[in-house]
């Protein structure tokens, strides 16, 4: 098990499948944001979160473990994005 934390929405149990699907994502949000493709890049990145979500178990929040990986927040703007979403992003390869 992975353990991912969405930036203010909590961490979150994810097995390797979804993390590889995830992984996939983070690629093309790598691309996208070299792009400068804001709108691909924020629907990508809300595809991610809406993934971890719905098929990973929350953990409760009086349970803090380190986090594996950290997804940033949804209302992340381009610019931002950048400075997160290059060479592996935030999934190593």
């Amino acid at each position: 098990m992975t353990i991912v934390r969405i930036m203010g929405e909590g961490q979150f149990e994810v097995d390797e499948s979804l993390l590889e699907r995830l992984n996939e994502l983070d690629n093309q949000i790598v691309e996208e944001v070299r792009r400068d493709n804001e709108s691909r890049f924020r629907a990508l990145l809300h595809e991610m979160i809406g993934l971890v979500k719905s098929e990973s178990r929350p953990l409760p929040h009086e349970r803090i473990v380190q986090s594996d990986v950290i997804i940033p927040p949804a209302d992340l703007s381009l610019e931002e994005a950048k400075k997160i979403f290059k060479g592996e992003g935030i999934i190593p390869d």
